[in-house]
């Protein structure tokens, strides 16, 4: 195995996973008119961790059967509900094409699930098939069943890394995004990154060539100078968006003809002083990368496209989130506006956002530190129901947690909502034991 191989096995998965390979093969403002948080919202453990334990979790709820919610996390865990989340089943992803790790879930209009991961063929860190394809298996039962898997992305001996998925509620066409390093952690300058495509117009049983759609390339170090983040959103009218961090700003591409062509230069949306790698005291690594989605609601902001990030352009100290928007599709975007109300000084980090299509309102979940002066941490959510303009902030976790900077604590959180159900997801520390929860957030 490479050192750029060996380099990308110990930053992706805890310490304590290389010793036991067999165990797991891993205050506020006032809310604005339109959405009233209720008095509770119940903590829910999904599932807990013995020496080492899941994180990076993903999650969605069908718009299909709303009663249906499942999730994932590492390496290849995932868990399914049938009453919104209140109670769950677990079970382990297996596929042909190896199972390894950045869980993406998502369900589509249809009712039908995808589980996309990272791939593992050897079933060893060893292989030079490891993480040579970006995999998505489909469930058409709530998550009981999985098939193998279909592939993207396939371009040896190139890594494939850091993919989100989308669907087009028009005809249920499938959109993934991620990053492609010539090698991964390779100082090598003529070893780039990039940003890449790939549709499916089947329900996900086949994918389309990948292509390139940025302008610029970074390097292969995942780091402020590498291409990261890829989140892609679909318009009212079958836009195609995605928007990405690099060299400490946010770029954005469209496609207005699915995935064909795109833009020939990437839109600047904001700056992210210090860039999007960033440390957060007791993390092992944090981030700021972008997250995209547009707004296909009947409401008064249909159309407008928004993209969540964070950054500590308020100082090492203060790292906060952000939100800007696009109501041109794109060719502008307003200034960003922080969704965290807190004090100065404080830490906000790992933000998720989702959009509830029903109605059109905007919600996020980070961690958040505004209470205290050390490394505890609470779970917030924030909502907007104005389009973005003023935002409401909650604390939803029911007890502060202390992570610890020595285990690997995921690169992102997840949140999923519909028609007023909202299901955050997000991962904790207790006693060294990392675990993922959700809360029952029913906005009325």
């Amino acid at each position: 195995m490479s050192k750029q191989r060996l380099a990308h096995y110990l930053r992706a998965i805890p310490a304590a996973l290389l010793l036991w390979p067999l165990l797991f093969a891993c205050q506020r403002k006032a809310a604005p008119a339109g959405a009233q948080l209720p008095a509770g919202a119940p903590n829910i453990l999904i599932d807990q961790g013995g020496f080492v334990g899941p994180c990076e979790p993903s999650i969605a709820i069908s718009p299909a059967n709303p009663g249906q919610v499942v999730a994932g996390a590492i390496l290849d865990r995932v868990y399914y509900s049938e009453d919104g989340g209140k109670t769950w089943n677990k079970d382990r992803l297996r596929s042909p094409y190896g199972v390894y790790g950045d869980p993406v879930i998502l369900a589509d209009y249809a009712g039908n699930f995808f589980y996309a991961h990272l791939s593992n063929p050897g079933n060893s860190s060893f292989s030079d098939e490891w993480l040579d394809r970006i995999v998505v298996q489909r469930s058409e039962d709530g998550g009981k069943g999985w098939s193998d898997g279909a592939y993207a992305g396939l371009r040896p001996p190139r890594d494939q890394d850091k993919h989100w998925l989308a669907a087009d509620p028009r005809n249920n066409h499938l959109y993934m995004t991620w990053t492609e390093f010539d090698e991964y952690d390779s100082r090598d300058p003529e070893d780039r990154s990039r940003i890449l495509f790939s549709r499916s117009t089947d329900g996900g049983r086949s994918w389309s060539e990948a292509v390139a759609i940025n302008q610029f390339e970074g390097d292969c170090l995942d780091g402020d100078q590498t291409t990261e983040g890829a989140v892609p959103a679909v318009g009212p009218n079958g836009e195609v968006y995605v928007a990405w961090a690099y060299d400490e700003k946010i770029y954005f591409d469209r496609s207005l003809d699915g995935g064909e062509s795109w833009l020939e230069q990437d839109v600047v949306i904001a700056d992210q002083p210090g860039g999007w790698a960033f440390d957060i005291p007791g993390i092992y690594r944090c981030n700021g990368m972008p997250v995209t989605v547009a707004d296909l609601s009947d409401g008064p902001h249909r159309g407008t496209i928004y993209v969540n990030w964070s950054d500590q352009r308020n100082g090492p100290g203060d790292t906060d989130v952000w939100l800007a928007s696009s109501k041109d599709g794109g060719r502008s975007w307003s200034e960003p506006v922080r969704v965290n109300d807190g004090p100065p000084g404080k830490h906000q980090f790992f933000t998720w956002m989702d959009i509830d299509q029903a109605t059109g309102f905007l919600y996020f979940v980070f961690y958040d530190r505004r209470a205290y002066d050390d490394e505890r941490t609470d779970v917030y959510l924030a909502w907007s129901t104005d389009g973005g303009r003023s935002f409401a902030n909650r604390r939803i976790s029911e007890q502060p947690f202390t992570p610890d900077s020595g285990i690997f604590f995921g690169d992102y959180n997840d949140i999923s909502a519909h028609d007023g159900r909202v299901r955050p997801i997000w991962t904790r520390m207790e006693g060294g034991r990392l675990s993922v929860w959700t809360a029952l957030v029913e906005m009325r």
